[in-house]
C-alpha cells in the first residue's frame, strides 16, 4: 500500500513535513530519517540524534527488498544506546522514492527504568528497629490482614461482606481485638462500620 496524498505520491517537502511533526510530538526521543532510495543519501534529518548529516550515505543497501512498512526492529545508536525503529518505503513515480524512518531512542525509559530498580531495590533495606517498632500495633495488625488476603488470593479492596466476616474472624483468633483501638482501626482498613465489627466479633466469641 503506497502512501498517497489526493491520489498521488507524496512530493519530499510533504515528507519533510511529516518528520518535523513526528520529531516534535515525541521530542527528544524520536529522530526521524528520510532516506533518498535513489542516490542513496540521507534526504533529511529531523531531531538528530544519531550524529549523521544530510548527504551521508544512507546504508540503503541494508534495505534491498524493504517492504511498505518494516518494523519495528532494534539498532545500536553512536552512544551505545538502542534505538527502535520502522522503516517505511514511500514510492514516487519517478525514481526509487523515499524511506521514511522513525527512530525511538529508549535512552529515557532505560535510565528511568534503571532509576526505579535502584530506588525500589531492597539490598540497602535494614532491618527495623526493634527499639521503635516493637510496640507499633497498627503494622501488626497490617500483617495480620495482608497475611489472609494473600493467602485467599484477593485484595483488600475488593472483600466482599462475607469476606470481610471471615477476616475479621481471623483477626479474633490472632488476638488483635486484645490492643485497645484496635477495632476502630480495623474497621477504617476494612471500610466496615464499628456497629457491623463488633456484631461480627460477637458472634465469633
Amino acid at each position: 500500500m503506497e502512501i498517497q496524498q489526493a491520489g498521488s505520491p507524496l512530493k519530499l517537502s510533504t515528507i519533510t513535513s511529516l518528520a518535523d511533526g513526528i520529531a516534535a510530538l515525541f521530542f527528544p526521543s524520536v529522530e526521524v530519517a528520510v532516506h533518498d532510495a535513489q542516490t542513496g543519501k540521507i534526504a533529511y534529518l529531523a531531531n538528530n540524534l544519531s550524529k549523521r548529516q544530510i548527504g551521508d550515505d544512507a546504508g540503503l543497501e541494508e534495505l534491498e527488498g524493504l517492504e511498505t512498512l518494516t518494523g519495528p526492529y532494534e539498532k545500536l545508536n553512536w552512544d551505545g544506546r538502542k534505538m527502535r525503529s520502522v522503516s517505511i518505503r514511500v514510492p514516487q513515480e519517478e525514481g526509487a522514492g523515499y524511506v521514511f524512518c522513525i527512530n525511538f531512542s529508549m535512552a529515557l525509559l532505560e535510565d528511568a527504568k534503571n532509576a526505579l530498580e535502584l530506588f525500589l531495590s531492597v539490598n540497602r533495606l535494614q532491618p527495623q528497629p526493634v527499639q521503635l517498632f516493637k510496640n507499633d500495633w497498627q503494622e501488626k495488625i497490617n500483617t495480620c490482614i495482608h497475611k489472609w488476603v494473600s493467602e485467599n488470593n484477593t485484595s483488600l479492596s475488593v472483600l466482599n461482606r462475607n469476606q470481610k466476616k471471615a477476616l475479621v474472624e481471623n483477626l479474633y483468633e490472632q488476638g488483635v481485638f486484645n490492643v485497645r483501638n484496635s477495632a476502630d482501626y480495623v474497621s477504617k482498613v476494612l471500610g466496615m462500620g464499628r456497629a457491623t465489627l463488633y456484631k461480627h466479633i460477637k458472634e465469633t466469641r
